[in-house]
Order: C-alpha cells, then structure tokens, then sequence
C-alpha cells in the first residue's frame, strides 16, 4: 500500500474544492427589464426573450415597472401565450422617476439564483441566456454590449425580424439603412467575439443594457441606491459591486443587444450631477452597501400600492 502524504491529500481536496466552486453555475435564472409606458418597445423585447435557445435551468422573466399604465399590463396578458418562461409584472404607482426602487422590488420578488438586468428597449439575441449562463461564475459579473439603433429601424423592427433572427444580421441591417460601423459587434462567429472581448479597449462596467450577477452579490451590496436619479444609476451599483471584490467580465461582442431609440426626458442637468457626486463618495469612501437600498425599502414595510401581477 502506498501512503499518501497528508498534506498531499490536504492540498488536492483544496484544489478540487476551488475547482468546483469555479465551475459553479447558477440553479436558477430570472431577467430583470424595467419599463416605463412603452409598452411597444417592451413586446419587442419579448419577442426576444420568446424565441431563447435554452432551457438549463428555469428562468423567470419580470417586469420591473416603474408606474406605466394600463397598456403595459394588457400587452403583457397577451403576450405571455407566446413566451416560455414564467412572467411576473412587478408594479407600484407612478410617483416620478424611481427606477431604482423598483429595481429593488423586482431582485426581492426573483426568488432566482443569478440575475440579468436589462431595459425595455433592450433586443436580445436567441443565446442570450445560454451566454449568460455559460460565463456565470462566482465572484463575477457580467457586462455586456450594444448596438444603437436609428428610431426609423426602431420603429421597423417587426415580430418575425426579431424572432427569425436577421434582425442581428449586419447584412440585413444595412439593406434597411443602419450606417454604423458598429454592425461588426454583431458577429456571429463566437472566437472572434472572445478575441474582441480580449483586446477592446473599453473597460467592463455594470450597464443597465445587458449585465449579470449573482443574486448574493446583488443582495450584499444592498441593491441599488435609491437616491440615484437618471444617469449613471447603472454605474454606480457596479462600482459597489467592484468594493465588493466582484470582477467584471468583458463580453461586449459576445452578448451585444439591439438598443432601440427613444427620448429620454429624466436626464437633466441636475440628475446627472447629483449621481456624479454619488457615484464620487462611493469610490471615494469604498462603500459596499448602499444605506439606501433593499434593506431600508422592506422596513418602510408602507402600503404604497406596489402590486405584483402573475399571467
């Protein structure tokens, strides 16, 4: 019989353990898309999400609504026949510009292992969640890309271009008068996008568009900060993130989306100052945990009308 040093034996199971934990992969997966009274642009977006090749693990999509309208809610009552996963309206009453707090509604009502955070004017591709899935790894996050779309395109953008799939064709796109030299983000050829994702010059970041994280992470940091107004709101939840210890991952080529073109009236002057200076005392002081968040939001524990729907 050979003996085996204890140290030996001690230092493999170490390895084998961190080896595990690397390759670990979330059981469950929910995407989280804000949406203001734009219910066209949010079926469009859905379109998306209807034809999504994978099925791993379940994955809830909810709608994170910051106080639209009846429309939005029919639209959805129509539209879950043709979706696959679970969809659940997280809603609370139209009292300005808080998409932060029902962000923080929408990552308490998840009941999901990772999170994927997008916008309603937000495309994604049909291995959009197979991509998100693939790279999920604990102590990271993921930060995705985009392309800009004109409003004429916007507007074109129907039912079967989305879920056929040449709508993320640069080819299609320039026949229908998309100039961008952006179409290359595009490529469907996954080792060019892994190459590009290497040697882009632009730093990874959380961005409102197409990023993910693990739901513990999301929870330690304590969500998003509701004092942030528009403008950099994404940012600043990274960042904290980044204090966390968290890594970014860059994977702008490989999870781009297509960015729809719409007005954007909550920029103001103001806003984007004040989430500057915010955005500034976070790095500058190292905070981690917002002491406006998801904690502060449950013990208000007031009846401010905030529903959640299920279709």
């Amino acid at each position: 019989m050979v003996r085996i040093p204890i140290v030996t034996s001690f230092t493999e199971t170490v390895a084998r353990t961190l080896a595990q934990k690397n390759n670990k992969k979330p059981q469950s997966m929910a995407v989280i898309i804000t949406t203001y009274n734009n219910p066209r642009w949010l079926e469009k977006v859905l379109w998306g999400y209807s034809v999504q090749r994978f099925d791993s693990v379940p994955v809830k999509i909810v709608i994170a609504d910051d106080g639209s309208t009846e429309a939005t809610r029919e639209m959805l009552a129509q539209m879950r026949q043709n979706l696959p996963q679970e969809l659940v309206h997280v809603w609370h009453p139209d009292n300005g510009f808080q998409k932060t707090r029902i962000l923080n509604r929408a990552i308490v009502a998840t009941n999901a292992e990772y999170l994927i955070f997008t916008d309603h004017d937000c495309i994604p591709r049909n291995d959009c969640l197979a991509t998100h899935y693939k790279y999920a790894e604990p102590n990271y996050f993921l930060s995705g890309g985009y392309v800009k779309l004109p409003m004429s395109l916007s507007e074109q953008l129907s039912s079967d271009d989305i879920t056929s799939g040449r709508a993320f064709c640069a080819d299609w796109l320039k026949r229908n008068g998309f100039r961008s030299q952006k179409c290359f983000r595009l490529t469907p050829n996954k080792t060019l996008a892994t190459v590009l994702n290497w040697t882009t010059p632009t730093d990874a970041t959380w961005n409102g568009q197409g990023s993910s994280c693990w739901t513990d992470d999301a929870l330690a940091v304590n969500g998003y900060n509701e004092r942030m107004q528009y403008g950099g709101l994404d940012r600043e939840f990274g960042e904290r993130l980044f204090n966390l210890g968290v890594k970014a991952k860059q994977l702008r080529f490989s999870l781009p989306i297509l960015h729809l073109d719409h007005p954007r009236p909550h920029a103001t002057p103001e806003s984007i100052a004040k989430n500057k200076a915010l955005r500034a005392e976070v790095r500058r002081q190292n905070i981690v945990r917002t002491p406006h968040g998801i904690q502060e939001m449950l013990a208000e524990k007031e009846n401010d009308g905030y529903t959640i729907f299920q279709y």
